[in-house]
């Protein structure tokens, strides 16, 4: 299985999600479960990178060549893509990987989760998506996507394809038992 996962280029200012990043590439790299992340060396990105390949792990990294060089792009990786924009980037990651899971993160850690999350709705592919839920950290978004939900602004069984856990094992099960359904529009 190849897991396509997002994070920050920061740390944020809890170490637990350094922590969390750094515990997750291990368990990725000891479960033979490769990876495809944004490429870059710093943050989050970086921790995850450098456990994945402590650990004899493969990891792929994707990053356009405006922001090769602003996020320091890890330069000890399985395979670098340089490629053109932000769009193709994420094509990229989407073609390669079989699952998509969101650490903590920024503004593009949300981006890149809320559009496979979509194109998942709308029926573009049928992967699953996950929030790795790093100690409560997505717990308000849950609960504004659960307000969605009940307001009548998305439906309970799209809610229900994003897989949410705050437990790496219980993740990847749950990544590797998820079944596709056909959902209406």
């Amino acid at each position: 299985m190849t897991l396509a996962v997002f994070c920050g280029a920061s740390l944020g200012n809890n170490e637990a999600y350094a922590n969390a990043a750094k515990d997750f590439g291990k368990y990725l790299a000891l479960n033979n479960i490769n990876v495809v992340f944004g490429a870059g060396s710093v943050g989050m990105m970086g921790t995850l990178a450098d456990a994945v390949l402590e650990h004899g792990g493969n990891i792929c990294g994707v990053i356009p060549e405006k922001l090769k060089d602003l996020e320091l792009a890890h330069e000890n990786l399985t395979e670098l893509i340089i490629v053109k924009d932000m769009h193709e980037r994420k094509a990229t990651m989407a073609q390669l990987s079989d699952a998509f899971v969101a650490l903590p993160g920024g503004l593009g850690t949300l981006e890149e989760i809320f559009e496979v999350w979509t194109w998942a709705q709308l029926g573009f592919h049928k992967k699953p998506c996950a929030f790795y839920n790093v100690d409560g950290f997505y717990d308000k978004l849950l609960d504004m996507i659960k307000t969605m939900s009940e307001e009548g602004f998305l439906k309970q069984e799209h809610v229900d394809i994003m897989i949410q856990s705050s437990y790496k094992e219980e993740l990847i099960t749950a990544i590797e038992n998820f079944e596709p359904k056909e959902y209406a529009l």
